[in-house]
């Protein structure tokens, strides 16, 4: 609500106070016939005179009398809300609503949402993972976090990081067991971790070589929709997985995990924070958008 909205039952409590037209519009900065106007327009909406005028006093009626006892402590109840909310332009405070798909909220979470938490430890992160593609518009949320090629046009992005990559992986005793396969069809000949999506279809493992997509649609002892649960079954030796790099990095890294048919899985678009191209937004939502910028840039 804007001042404007709020000014006649202002000018109310200010004459109402004041006990003088004279002084109420001093008070509130305003010339003395704009106030008598506010107050002209308050009465013809209620119906009744809120003030007894003559050309020595003014005092409230009846009416007045109760209309301020009412009125009075909500006024005074708007007017702090609205301090509180003009506060948060000035210093990061409140809540953030964020909604990620699972992997790239662990992808973020510590460059970027930890990393604000320390820097504004008065805002509040509300971060909520799922599988599915939201309006966070509709939803109640101020952002989201999704690959850059999934953002609705309508919205506002800001790249989050390098691009992203599928990594497929095994242990080194699997393939000392069964051998590597060479490419993506030669998969049809080994157990795989086979990967539910959120929309309950079992999904068709994705590969690309010089402008040649394949799907394979791999078989194995087991259908899973948690990346970490497909982890604990690779490194257990049950078959070979499918994942995104970030999953399996420090694996692969570790010589836990070897990575295959390297040459089929590219580079592809990379996370992408988004949010509607709002006005008047908080200081915490500002500072939060700035640091992914950030991010991006120092990425």
């Amino acid at each position: 609500m804007s001042k404007d909205g709020l000014i006649e039952l202002e000018a109310v409590m200010a004459i109402a106070r004041r006990g003088s037209f004279r002084q109420a519009a001093l008070e509130l900065g305003m010339s003395t016939s704009a106030l008598s106007s506010s107050i002209g327009k308050i009465e013809r909406q209620l119906g009744v005179q809120l003030f007894n005028r003559t050309t020595r006093s003014v005092s409230l009626t009846d009416a007045g009398r109760r209309f301020v006892e009412q009125v009075g402590p909500a006024l005074e109840d708007i007017q702090e809300a609205m301090r509180t909310a003009r506060s948060q332009q000035a210093t990061p405070s409140g809540t953030i609503r964020i909604n990620a798909f699972a992997t790239a909220a662990q992808e973020v979470f510590a460059p970027l949402i930890l990393e604000y938490l320390r820097r504004y430890p008065h805002v509040h992160i509300d971060l909520v993972t799922e599988g599915k593609l939201v309006d966070v518009v509709d939803s109640g949320f101020d952002l989201g976090i999704r690959t850059a090629e999934l953002v609705p046009t309508d919205m506002i992005a800001v790249p989050l990081g390098p691009a992203r990559r599928f990594a497929v992986v095994a242990t080194p005793d699997y393939l000392a067991k069964h051998g590597a396969p060479e490419t993506p069809s030669d998969l049809l000949g080994h157990p795989c971790i086979r990967i539910r999506l959120p929309n309950g279809a079992r999904y068709r493992w994705q590969f690309t070589q010089n402008g040649e997509t394949l799907h394979v649609d791999v078989a194995g002892p087991v259908t899973l929709d948690e990346p970490h649960l497909a982890r604990m079954a690779v490194l257990d030796g049950i078959g070979i997985g499918f994942f995104m790099e970030s999953n399996v990095r420090d694996d692969i890294a570790a010589g836990r995990l070897v990575r295959l048919l390297e040459d089929w899985t590219p580079p592809g678009a990379p996370l992408a924070l988004y949010y509607p191209g709002r006005r008047n937004q908080s200081a915490a939502l500002k500072a939060f958008i700035a640091l992914a910028r950030a991010m991006s840039t120092n990425a």
